[in-house]
């Protein structure tokens, strides 16, 4: 990485670069996003429909930074014990039997276990910890599954950067590590919290960009197949589906019909192969009844 300060990258350009020598083609949108979170040291919060590739650019930025990646994957009732630390009772219940069987004082048995020797950390509290190498990156993926407490006790962590645990004190960053939030808008996250990040909605790539992350991610797909099946998905995701395809299930639908040794996409195939690309029983019905034949011709004669 060239560096400006910090280990932070001297350019969009440069962002844009190691982005894709990673396996992540992103547009200048996203890569200009990028680039300002790390410059500015500011959360990136990331939005938009499932299968976009928003987890994605965390796992990317640890790989590229050596950051270790640290992932909270949020969901209803989430808390501070799973989301950033808490007491390992059984062990500290242990040290206090063995305590009592030596005969030493209670006090400072009740002392002892209050200590980092039995803390638990969670993703929270290790991306604020000392580190030797680079800073972790912090992957809080899909923050509107978590409900409004849980943001808020968010909101105060990403403000200082710091937690406090009672029995301990205050546990600082020396250096924010790189935050990740994702929300595939299932309920609207507060602004109070929005307010803090960098943010970016990630739209499905165009055409032609689906067609070069295929190629890239699936490389046993011939070019013909690859522009074939990104066109098809894209007319998957005009008819209103529960859980229209996302970049991930058109990279798995493109896998899944080069694995069978096909050049290009023909209807059988695609019928075939529809579990790769539609999770949902009630889409795939949906598609067979719009005319699944028709649509992959139509796929076929518009990637041409």
């Amino acid at each position: 990485m060239t560096e400006t300060s910090a280990g932070r990258p001297a350019s969009v350009a440069e962002v844009s670069e190691a982005l894709a020598a990673h396996g992540y083609l992103a547009d200048e949108g996203l890569a200009t996003t990028i680039f300002l979170a790390l410059a500015l040291a500011r959360p990136l919060f990331l939005e938009g429909d499932a299968g976009v590739g928003k987890t994605e650019v965390a796992k990317v930025l640890s790989a590229w930074t050596g950051g270790e990646l640290l992932r909270l994957q949020c969901y209803e009732g989430i808390n501070l014990a799973q989301a950033a630390y808490e007491w390992d009772y059984s062990r500290q219940l242990l040290h206090l039997r063995a305590v009592e069987a030596t005969g030493e004082s209670a006090r400072q048995a009740e002392e002892e276990i209050y200590t980092e020797r039995f803390l638990v950390r969670r993703p929270l509290l290790s991306a604020l910890e000392p580190t030797e190498g680079p800073v972790p990156v912090l992957l809080v993926d899909e923050i509107d599954r978590a409900d409004d407490e849980f943001e808020a006790f968010l909101l105060e962590i990403l403000s200082e950067y710091a937690v406090t645990v009672p029995e301990l004190g205050t546990i600082r960053a020396a250096e924010p590590p790189v935050v990740v939030l994702t929300s595939n808008r299932t309920r609207d996250v507060h602004d109070a919290l929005k307010r803090r990040c960098l943010y970016h909605w990630v739209e499905h790539p165009s055409f032609e960009r689906e067609v070069e992350i295929i190629r890239l991610r699936a490389p046993e797909a011939s070019g013909r197949l690859a522009r074939e099946i990104a066109a098809a998905a894209a007319s998957l995701r005009e008819l209103g589906l529960y859980k229209p395809p996302g970049v991930a299930e058109t990279i798995d639908w493109a896998s899944a019909v080069a694995s069978l040794g096909r050049e290009s996409l023909d209807a059988r195939t695609a019928d075939l192969t529809l579990g790769a690309v539609l999770k949902y029983q009630e889409d795939q019905a949906r598609v067979r009844a719009a005319g699944l034949s028709e649509m992959v011709r139509a796929a076929v004669q518009r990637s041409g």
